[in-house]
């Protein structure tokens, strides 16, 4: 794969990782969507998927100890990072054989029918999260199954921990140890597949090394955001990823 790849296609995924780790580092989400956006504009979704794998994994770990108190964060949500990893290892079985552009456009439906949702739906979806053990099984299968197969597991996450009233920090913390999850359960059935090799590895690690340096500065942009302009911000990125999703989807299929 990485010996098609010319070196200012490989500059191009260097700074693809900037932009995306001092986002993610920023807002504490948006690396793997956002990669993935970008590098599909050079080479096919499954193989945007595999370049970013180690680099994701690299900002997820830094990203879940920062804050502090992550072991609670952990201990409280682990069923729903269990869920997720199952559910992701249906959806990278998923892109392995077959075509995942039509569960990108139902994951855009998803989250436009969330924002634009009248006060009866808001209800239901209260009473739904009157048991938690039960809203824990089924955002978790769904974000996990779509992150295995999209790489997309962050618009479902986002419902859930907007409805579910989470602090910034413990939003964060999840948010990362679902991705993490995720990214476990994709390299696993990649690995088990032979699409995974360690050449891609080897080859990605600089681009892991990159993507952390900007999470950091990242960072130093987020402590100054306070949770009501941070929750205004992650709506607003969830209409984005949902307009992103859609015009992917319009843009397979008008060139299909």
């Amino acid at each position: 794969m990485f010996e098609v790849i010319s070196p200012s296609e490989y500059a191009a995924f260097a700074l693809i990782a900037v932009f995306a780790g001092f986002v993610h580092g920023s807002i504490g989400l948006g690396f793997p969507l956002l990669s993935t956006a970008m590098l599909s504009t050079f080479v096919d979704l499954r193989t945007a998927i595999l370049i970013t794998l180690i680099p994701t994994v690299t900002v997820n770990i830094i990203s879940i100890v920062r804050g502090g108190n992550w072991r609670k964060s952990i201990g409280r949500f682990w069923p729903l990072a269990l869920w997720c990893l199952l559910g992701s290892v249906v959806g990278a079985w998923v892109i392995v054989h077959y075509d995942p552009t039509p569960y990108k456009l139902l994951l855009a439906a998803l989250i436009f029918l969330y924002l634009f949702a009248d006060r009866s739906s808001r209800q239901l979806l209260a009473k739904i999260f009157q048991y938690p053990r039960f809203s824990q099984l089924g955002f978790g299968l769904a974000a996990g199954f779509s992150a295995g197969s999209t790489n997309t597991m962050v618009p479902i996450l986002v419902i859930y921990s907007l409805e579910s009233g989470w602090a910034k920090t413990v939003m964060i913390q999840v948010f990362n140890m679902c991705f993490m999850s995720g990214k476990a359960a994709q390299l696993a059935v990649f690995s088990g597949s032979g699409t995974f090799t360690w050449q891609i590895v080897l080859a990605t690690m600089p681009i892991a090394g990159i993507a952390a340096i900007a999470l950091v500065f990242g960072h130093i942009v987020q402590d100054k955001i306070n949770i009501h302009l941070f929750r205004r911000i992650i709506r607003f990125v969830l209409l984005l990823l949902g307009i992103i999703l859609s015009a992917q989807v319009m843009f397979a299929l008008t060139y299909d």
